[in-house]
């Protein structure tokens, strides 16, 4: 009887929008399946009820954005990464300008605003290599928003740069970088990061890379990669060091999480299915009360369940991504163009709209 009464009071709590602590969270996981996605869903409505002019529940957003991978050679070997290589593989490259420049001719050809680029911690690139490439993006393609280089990868530049964090942070922000993606946190708990990518930046550097970027201006998205060595009890602390954050800086515009890819990697773990990834956003997006949108995250769970996860707390599709080498090198390779997703979108009761990294609509 104590416990139904307990449980009434914590799903009440959660429809009037009450923030949430780790212990009710943790419960809340163990409800059913379709009972969490309703009170997630519920708090989606609440959050968006006042965007694109009250239309926020209407409308799914998504971006038109090319991934481009500027290098593939790595240090920190990450046990869940196929993407990697080193110097003595045959097969590592560092993209010059010509090739870069190509990628975004094909992106800007479909109407795209952004490219999201990210690399491997190269251990012999030095920061002319990233300030001229800024520059010259900057001037070449104004009209394109350079989302770019993660936490792991600012702390590697400090590093190999002899540069303070801030001061890598300010010169590429000078140089055109326009907001940062939310990569590598996989599981922001150190016990975790140390099983899986011991050489990567702990849970500390990576927000005192987002805190900074923050102060400075920079937008940022936020992440979570689940499902391999970490408890549910580990994905809600990492929630919970996001959400304290916000609470401080309020830089994150979006909330992405996915599962673990099991194929081709060091790391073996038994990957979760579709229900678990559900569960998950549902979650966060309860959690997250700070943070306004969610993605879905067709990349590794397909469109189907892409769609399913915008009654499971996401308000946005992600993006078109052009190309994506990371994820489907661990095995996982759905694509979709630009008229799918809109008809995924509108086959699932919502509006499609493109928007920007800020979740303004455009076009």
């Amino acid at each position: 009887m104590n416990a139904g009464i307990q449980e009434t009071t914590l799903v009440e709590k959660v429809l009037a929008g009450q923030r949430i602590s780790a212990e009710e969270a943790l419960e809340l996981y163990h409800l059913p399946l379709l009972e969490l996605g309703a009170l997630a869903d519920h708090r989606r409505t609440m959050a968006k009820m006042d965007a694109y002019d009250q239309r926020g529940n209407e409308i799914v957003t998504y971006i038109v954005e090319r991934n481009i991978n500027y290098t593939n050679v790595c240090n920190v070997y990450c046990k869940f990464c196929a993407f990697y290589r080193t110097e003595r593989d045959s097969d590592h490259y560092v993209l010059g300008h010509e090739q870069i420049d190509q990628k975004i001719d094909e992106l800007v050809s479909i109407g795209g605003i952004q490219i999201l680029m990210q690399g491997g911690h190269h251990p012999k690139l030095g920061i002319e290599y990233y300030l001229d490439l800024l520059s010259h993006l900057r001037e070449k393609y104004p009209q394109v928003n350079v989302h770019a280089f993660s936490p792991p990868e600012f702390n590697h530049f400090a590093e190999v740069f002899r540069m303070p964090l801030r001061e890598v942070i300010v010169r590429f922000k000078e140089a055109g970088l326009g907001s940062i993606p939310g990569g590598g946190g996989e599981i922001l708990v150190d016990r975790v990061r140390n099983r899986i990518a011991p050489l990567k930046c702990n849970t500390e550097q990576w927000l005192k890379v987002m805190e900074i970027a923050h102060a400075e201006g920079l937008r940022s998205s936020a992440t979570m990669m689940f499902g391999h060595v970490e408890t549910i009890a580990d994905r809600i602390e990492h929630l919970e060091r996001l959400r304290e954050l916000q609470d401080r800086t309020g830089g994150f515009t979006a909330f992405i999480c996915w599962t673990f890819q099991p194929e081709n990697v060091v790391l073996k773990a038994t990957p979760v299915g579709s229900a678990e990834y559900l569960r998950t956003q549902a979650l966060a997006r309860i959690y997250l009360d700070n943070i306004e949108n969610l993605q879905s995250s067709w990349v590794t769970q397909g469109p189907r369940i892409g769609q399913i996860a915008l009654r499971f707390g996401a308000n946005d599709y992600g993006s078109v991504m052009m190309e994506e080498n990371v994820v489907s090198s661990a095995g996982t390779t759905f694509r979709l163009t630009r008229e799918e997703m809109e008809r995924l979108i509108s086959d699932a009761g919502y509006e499609p709209r493109a928007r920007n990294n800020h979740y303004q609509l455009v076009n």
